[in-house]
């Protein structure tokens, strides 16, 4: 069972980010503005600690959250997916005029057992 899923859009521009930088690595902050966005970057270019938790794998990439943020969505199945405009961050997308956005749903009651939730 997953916790997070990609739009086919969105897969399309990991696929090229991946072309162009390598190895990437989604992270979600939880800082305001942009910062609580899902962000995407090359995965030597990010460090992570105790505070990130792993969320799952989509596109072929990590998708980490800070546990701040966590306690916020841990409840939600989230869909990651991509809109037009620029957001103000240092994600890869971002100069190709999209940025990364989320999608949440609240887990059903089988989700919630299955992830420990109840």
């Amino acid at each position: 069972m997953n916790r997070i899923e990609i739009t086919a859009k969105a897969t399309k521009i990991v696929d090229r980010l991946k072309e162009e930088n390598g190895e990437l690595i989604f992270h979600q902050s939880g800082g305001c503005c942009d910062g609580s966005s899902p962000m995407i970057f090359p995965k030597e270019d990010m460090y992570l600690d105790d505070s990130d938790i792993l969320m799952g794998t989509i596109a072929d990439v990590d998708f980490y959250m800070n546990k701040d943020q966590y306690e916020y969505w841990k409840h939600t199945h989230l869909t990651i997916d991509i809109t037009e405009g620029r957001g103000s961050s240092f994600s890869l997308e971002i100069p190709l005029g999209v940025r990364f956005i989320v999608h949440s749903r609240l887990l059903n009651n089988e989700e919630l057992s299955y992830f420990n939730l109840i």
